[in-house]
């Protein structure tokens, strides 16, 4: 069973690097056919894609996030990361980790639980 875990700061200031971890057990992040993805949704807003790197180590981003977006991994520890530079308040949302068969788009077949993240100063 896939189970995949956020974790990260859960506040941070304006113009700060947004750094994220996701902690996949179940499933090795090389193995397979996947992507393994970083997804958002703002409060009141629908779930936006973020990027996904896939199990060759393949990255791709939104175009929409694309110039401030760092999505890379550790196989050592079976972890991938986001790293959103220059946050501002719009980028407060939950951020959900995930896998899919596919490398863009909203859909997946496992998420994580989300996690908070807040821009303010």
């Amino acid at each position: 069973q896939v189970q995949l875990q956020e974790s990260g700061p859960g506040l941070l200031k304006p113009w700060a690097t947004l750094s994220l971890t996701c902690t996949a057990s179940g499933a090795s992040l090389t193995a397979g056919n996947y992507y393994w993805r970083w997804l958002r949704q703002p409060p009141g807003k629908g779930l936006e894609w973020i990027g996904s790197i896939g199990s060759s180590g393949r990255t791709i981003y939104s175009p929409s996030h694309e110039m401030r977006t760092h999505i890379f991994r550790d196989t050592s520890t079976n972890r991938f990361a986001l790293q959103l530079s220059s946050a501002t308040p719009e980028d407060t949302a939950v951020y959900f980790c995930a896998r899919s068969i596919r490398g863009d788009g909203l859909d997946f077949e496992v998420r994580g639980q989300g996690t908070l993240v807040s821009v303010s100063s």
